[in-house]
């Protein structure tokens, strides 16, 4: 794959259109759509698919998985069309759009769905694997944190696997922000108090 430095105009319209889209904060539009108020006043206070999960619309909340995941592939293959890197970096700055929204004075998700969009985009075998090993932890442990952080941690791995280093480098750095902003669940996951899937808080 050609990852010759795209044209900065370019490079720059990738950031813009893909954080921009990255930021449309889907789980909070739809559950007040539904009549079900703020997401974020509920759970963990997240925008997320798992928090809308919460709320017992398990439709709205599959919604919000497709719509914040597709945000990722679309700004990866909207901009792959031009330019690998491009590609990459609409991705990226989805996928921060996503956490960083600016409508939401930057509070936003905590990237899973998106991250798992972007690997779609980058690559599909790579999306399928990410699926795979989420579905796998989940069903052994029915944690939705912990399902996302061994899936995520993988990625990269996976990416390299495939023949794709420069795939993979981006992500292990998405990988890093996603365990970041997942310091909470891991605090939890280690205390024995972190909630499954499907509860109620």
């Amino acid at each position: 794959m050609n990852f010759v430095p795209p044209p900065p105009l370019l490079s720059l319209a990738a950031v813009v259109v893909g954080y921009l889209l990255g930021s449309i904060p889907f789980g909070l539009l739809l559950t007040r759509a539904a009549g079900l108020g703020d997401v974020r006043a509920i759970g963990s206070g997240n925008i997320g698919a798992t928090n809308v999960l919460r709320t017992g619309r398990k439709d709205i909340a599959a919604a919000t998985l497709l719509l914040d995941g597709l945000k990722g592939t679309a700004a990866v293959l909207i901009f792959s069309q031009f330019s690998a890197l491009a590609g990459l970096l609409a991705g990226f700055a989805a996928f921060l759009g996503h956490i960083f929204p600016v409508w939401l004075k930057f509070r936003g998700g905590k990237g899973v769905a998106t991250f798992l969009g972007c690997l779609f985009g980058l690559a599909w075998p790579a999306g399928l694997a990410f699926a795979a090993i989420w579905l796998a932890t989940a069903g052994l442990s029915r944690f939705s944190s912990l399902s996302a952080l061994v899936a995520s941690a993988a990625s990269p791995l996976v990416l390299w696997a495939l023949g794709l280093p420069a795939q993979a480098g981006i992500v292990v750095v998405m990988a890093a922000i996603l365990w970041w902003k997942h310091a909470d669940n891991i605090a939890r996951l280690r205390a024995g108090t972190e909630g499954r899937i499907g509860e109620k808080k």
